[in-house]
């Protein structure tokens, strides 16, 4: 636990006016994210676990500051990358643990098969298996959505773009690439996530304006959670 790094993140919903004028300033200043495609997007769908109780939701709505969720993650529908994430928030601050999954492994915690997590050394695995024995932890809900991301290296800034946001209702079925969806945000609205370490460097504060903005409590999660 003492490895873990911790970054600054604020997040914003954002009309088209704002994305646009953000998109034409970011363009010249930060590198696109080395992952997009030609349109200079990448899609990421994430299967989030909660309790049967909703803790991760309910801490989110009631805006505990010290809480964690878990998910699995992938992009492009690329399940030859699937990713065991653990989102941990602490006094502001946030930070992510995470492992990779092959997709048997993916399937097998999703059907419950979860025993081979048992004694692995890895936090994660060990965390997740825990939790879904003792805290009844399980999939709940997939989140769609379509990414633009920039990076800077100064101050390892993220500044990412995420429009269409997308809801599986109570679909699991994170392979499926005929997964029914709805939309959970107004198209004519996105989110925006700017993410560093010690400090933001100016250029990139005036960009985004954050000074102009309020931080919103803003969840993929918990939005797409109102279908289900």
């Amino acid at each position: 636990m003492h490895n873990i790094k911790y970054r600054h993140e604020f997040k914003h919903y954002i009309n088209i006016g704002d994305r646009l004028l953000l998109q034409s300033k970011l363009r010249h200043i930060m590198k696109p994210d080395s992952n997009a495609g030609p349109d200079g997007n990448y899609l990421i769908r994430s299967l989030y676990f909660d309790t049967p109780d909703d803790k991760a939701l309910m801490e989110k709505i009631s805006g505990v500051d010290n809480r964690e969720k878990f998910r699995i993650r992938l992009y492009n529908h690329n399940d030859s990358y699937i990713r065991l994430e653990k989102k941990i928030k602490v006094n502001g601050l946030t930070a992510k643990l995470s492992t990779k999954l092959t997709k048997d492994q993916c399937s097998d915690i999703l059907n419950g098969n979860i025993e081979w997590m048992k004694d692995s050394n890895n936090q994660v695995l060990n965390e997740v298996y825990h939790k879904m024995r003792h805290q009844r932890l399980a999939p709940r809900t997939i989140v769609d959505y379509d990414r633009e991301a920039y990076v800077y290296k100064a101050g390892n800034v993220r500044v990412t773009i995420d429009k269409s946001i997308r809801t599986g209702i109570t679909s699991t079925d994170i392979f499926s690439k005929d997964l029914p969806t709805v939309e959970a945000l107004d198209k004519k609205m996105a989110v925006l996530e700017v993410k560093f370490d010690e400090f933001l460097p100016d250029i990139i504060s005036d960009i985004v304006q954050l000074g102009d903005r309020h931080k919103l409590s803003v969840s993929k999660y918990a939005l797409c959670r109102m279908y289900g």
